[in-house]
């Protein structure tokens, strides 16, 4: 046994590591057996919501803060590549071991930490995510999978320390005034302005737009003299309030967040190692197939699947005859702006919408293909006005889709609800699973597909559109959907791996999501 192995066998002897502590791996299934009645009531839907709750509480333990020194310090933590080689073989697994300290130099006892993993060569255009197992000790498993050859870097980022993911998670239950809305009311010929929001604590005279199936609910204050009906636009912005306390508020200033553990290690060589053996080509990408982490990387500027490949399909001649129904935020609406721009064929629709978010469709008549992007409902955050005069919940728009093989439903939503509690998140999410549970009952055929959220610019206000945020709701998003044969893509993996950090990615992002879509239907 070399000296490496020694090494190896003592320090994970000494840490006493477990064989499985899974940290920030989501847990089991909170709908383990679909429902035969697609009909919930308000009752259980609180139920629901509590139970997911109670899964993200123990997901993610208060650590009380009580000095910036006794944070963890990237700077001051540890990391070893297990076993290292001169050279390693493409398919290979590299293992680190991750040792945290705070900033005096002490070893953490806890985990929690938010860790964002990465492998990448940019002269091959090449990357992906790496594997993070929290031992809930101060110590990591940082486990990357070597899918190419070539000069291969490898990033660990502390994104937020655990404190500072403790913080934003008791500040995101605390309110819902981190952004807060103003509705614009048409009178006669001219508009009054008044304030809305998801909750207001007020003694004035409420206008209630309730859905009330669901129980979904958004509120203004009535301006005098003018109907609640006379609510024509919207736009927000932030409010100068926060949860954080002046300390933890410092954990999320630019220099603290995003900041690199492996700095100092030179890039390793990966060979093609001549072996007899060559890896059998996985089956064509479909629904229900099973989901890995990393779940593939991206090699020249393309995106490939760890357990299912994806074919080169021809955009215009698989939309065939296909209606697709885009819904939900911006990121999806980058999929309707692809597809003007790539099927020159496809022809807009003047819908006689003005402003943000408004609703877009196309037609190809000659090949029968219709594409429309419509927003999800509140909240929806933007400086913009917007109108409201159409907007809806996408639990009532799936409930009108006849649906049949050839009706295609992308559904992505989740950043214009970092801002707010996660309880609204999840009663969302819920609600539209129970949409597409009665279109699936009436329409089998039908092809749904989430898109998840892709990840977002690293050091824009932490406490309200953090990817802590977005990954919470990620996983929950996952485990809302698991029991329904919906197709899954996850652009939180594939926007990792592109190293975007940008909510609106680059085509090329775009164009790989999309082509995963298209080797589901086609």
């Amino acid at each position: 046994m070399g000296l490496n192995n020694v090494y190896t066998l003592k320090l994970w002897t000494a840490l006493k590591l477990p064989i499985s502590l899974p940290h920030w791996n989501f847990f089991m299934k909170s709908c383990p057996e679909a429902p035969l009645n697609p009909v919930v009531s308000p009752r259980k839907t609180e139920l629901r919501i509590k139970k997911i709750m109670e899964k993200l509480d123990q997901l993610i333990p208060n650590r009380p803060f009580t000095h910036v020194t006794s944070t963890t310090s990237a700077k001051q933590s540890r990391a070893t590549i297990l076993n290292p080689q001169d050279t390693y073989c493409r398919g290979d697994q590299l293992d680190v071991l991750l040792e945290v300290k705070d900033h005096l130099g002490r070893r953490k006892q806890y985990g929690g930490d938010f860790l964002r993993a990465r492998m990448s060569s940019p002269a091959l255009k090449a990357g992906a995510s790496g594997k993070v197992t929290d031992f809930n000790n101060g110590t990591y498993l940082v486990s990357f999978t070597l899918f190419w050859a070539g000069k291969v870097s490898l990033s660990l980022l502390l994104i937020h320390p655990s404190e500072g993911v403790s913080a934003l998670w008791r500040a995101r239950k605390q309110g819902y005034d981190r952004v807060i809305f103003t509705g614009q009311f048409a009178n006669g010929t001219s508009q009054v302005n008044s304030d809305c929001a998801l909750f207001l604590n007020s003694s004035t005279e409420l206008c209630e737009y309730l859905d009330t199936r669901d129980q979904e609910a958004f509120y203004c204050v009535k301006p005098q003299h003018v109907p609640c009906a006379a609510l024509t636009h919207m736009r927000s912005k932030n409010k100068n309030v926060s949860y954080l306390s002046k300390q933890e508020r410092s954990l999320f200033e630019r220099s603290n967040v995003g900041v690199e553990i492996m700095e100092k290690f030179d890039a390793i060589t990966v060979s093609n190692c001549n072996t007899e053996k060559t890896a059998p080509v996985p089956k064509k990408c479909k629904f229900g197939m099973t989901s890995t982490v990393p779940s593939g990387h991206v090699w020249k500027d393309t995106w490939n699947p760890v357990s299912c490949s994806l074919a080169p399909i021809e955009m215009k001649e698989c939309l065939k005859g296909k209606f697709v129904y885009l819904l939900g935020d911006s990121t999806i609406r980058q999929w309707m702006e692809y597809f003007k721009s790539s099927i020159n064929t496809l022809k807009s629709v003047d819908l006689h919408e003005t402003g943000k978010f408004q609703h877009q469709f196309g037609v190809d008549l000659d090949k029968n293909i219709k594409i429309q992007w419509q927003k999800h409902g509140y909240p929806l955050v933007g400086s913009l006005n917007f109108s409201v005069k159409e907007i809806e919940y996408l639990a009532r728009v799936i409930d009108r889709i006849g649906g049949e093989k050839n009706t295609i439903i992308v559904i992505s939503l989740g950043q214009h609800f970092r801002p707010f509690p996660i309880d609204v998140f999840i009663q969302r999410a819920l609600n539209i699973h129970d949409a597409v549970q009665r279109l699936l009952l009436r329409s089998p055929d039908t092809m749904v597909i989430i898109k998840a959220e892709n990840i977002r610019e690293m050091h824009n206000d932490a406490e309200r559109f953090s990817d802590f945020h977005g990954y919470i709701q990620y996983l929950a998003i996952k485990d809302i959907f698991q029991d329904l044969n919906v197709g899954i893509i996850d652009a939180w993996d594939i926007t990792i791996a592109y190293g975007t950090n940008d909510v609106h990615p680059p085509q090329s992002v775009v164009k790989n999501q999309i082509n995963i879509m298209l080797n589901f239907i086609c």
